[in-house]
């Protein structure tokens, strides 16, 4: 860990919580930072609600005991409604342990019509969802919150709750152009969240959901991954509306944009009766293999029987592309299932050295493990 992240560490715990309280940011809450003991579940449904293409072709599929059902053609009655596409990622997490059945709902794509639309026309009910949780603070990832919010929230429990996994998630992010300037990346409001009656709760540590999942908390960096380009962050405090972090390093003391480090991104964890864990990272940025690692740490569990979702190594250079692979099939998991940011060239490559534990999915697959 870097210097700059160490004293983050140490200087967090007491600004954080001043810069909420001025800010008046009373509806959030901090996971208790004790160790957690991990839930088994029977069966865990992975509904892919938004990614970036939607393929009606793709085929049902069995690998190592891992369900896909492909997406089917998608469209409404009257066939002039289909599936949207979108670069972003929200999948519906539906768990069951004996009669004990959970609904989460973890990210919500980069806008609301497209996560609103496939959630109608896949015929989900929102009122079954009974929590929601928030990956990382990219706005393909947050920005169809706040309309899911304006759309189901009435349907939705009354003590409804946001976990993320640290206050970076509520930092205004920008992206370097081709031209050297910062184009907008987008802020997550917390006061648009409180709005909604939504209290946010901060998962720096392990943290249980319902009963049924858990979250990695802060992701080490202990494999030879690193943090491909990406966004930026500006960490000023702009009346109380982004986020209440601190500037702890000299460049963030002076105002400027910085790498974005993403300390505040986790991944969402199931462990499966007989199987193993299944860990969901939406993006990665920290690393694939960090995630499962850590994942595999706070449960005690190593066995792992599927890596889902985005691992960010779309934009990898060819070597080290297939130096994280390697890396990916060290961890010998049952599958692996590359969604949004992994890319076409992830894809190829874990087929290339796993061709027998690969799931390619699309807008509209459905996964069953433990089935």
């Amino acid at each position: 860990m870097s210097v700059d992240l160490r004293r983050r560490d140490f200087l967090k715990s007491s600004a954080v919580f001043a810069g909420m309280a001025a800010a008046g940011f009373s509806c959030v809450e901090v996971a208790s930072a004790g160790p957690i003991e991990v839930p088994t579940v029977d069966k865990l449904a992975i509904r892919v609600l938004v990614d970036q293409q939607h393929d009606q072709f793709l085929r049902g599929s069995t690998v190592n005991g891992v369900v896909h059902e492909g997406p089917g053609p998608a469209r409404s009655a009257d066939a002039r409604n289909v599936l949207h596409n979108e670069w972003g990622l929200s999948l519906l997490l539906e768990s069951q342990r004996a009669a004990d059945q959970q609904t989460i709902l973890l990210d919500f794509g980069y806008t609301s019509p497209a996560i609103i639309n496939n959630m109608d026309l896949l015929k989900v009910d929102p009122a079954k969802i009974k929590a929601l949780i928030v990956s990382h603070g990219h706005i393909d990832h947050y920005g169809g919150l706040i309309g899911f919010l304006d759309r189901y929230r009435a349907v939705l429990p009354p003590d409804l709750k946001l976990y993320a996994g640290g206050e970076d998630n509520f930092c205004h992010r920008t992206s370097r152009t081709s031209t050297g300037a910062y184009g907008e990346g987008g802020t997550l409001e917390r006061k648009q969240i409180t709005a909604h009656n939504v209290t946010t709760v901060l998962c720096e540590t392990p943290t249980v959901i319902q009963g049924h999942a858990f979250t990695t908390g802060k992701i080490k960096r202990n494999s030879v991954e690193k943090i491909l380009p990406n966004t930026f962050v500006d960490y000023t405090q702009k009346d109380g509306e982004s986020c209440a972090y601190g500037h702890y390093t000299a460049a963030e003391l002076q105002g400027k944009m910085v790498p974005d480090e993403h300390v505040h991104e986790h991944a969402t964890c199931f462990n499966v009766r007989g199987k193993g864990l299944v860990v969901i990272s939406s993006c990665g940025h920290v690393g694939i293999v960090n995630s499962v690692r850590q994942a595999q740490e706070v449960s005690g569990v190593q066995k792992v029987h599927a890596i889902v979702g985005g691992f960010h190594l779309g934009p990898a250079p060819a070597d080290y592309l297939k130096q994280i692979v390697s890396e990916v099939k060290g961890l010998d998991p049952d599958v692996v299932i590359p969604m949004h940011c992994s890319g076409l060239n992830f894809l190829l490559e874990a087929r290339a050295q796993m061709p027998d534990r690969v799931i390619n999915t699309s807008t509209g697959s459905k996964l069953i493990f433990g089935a």
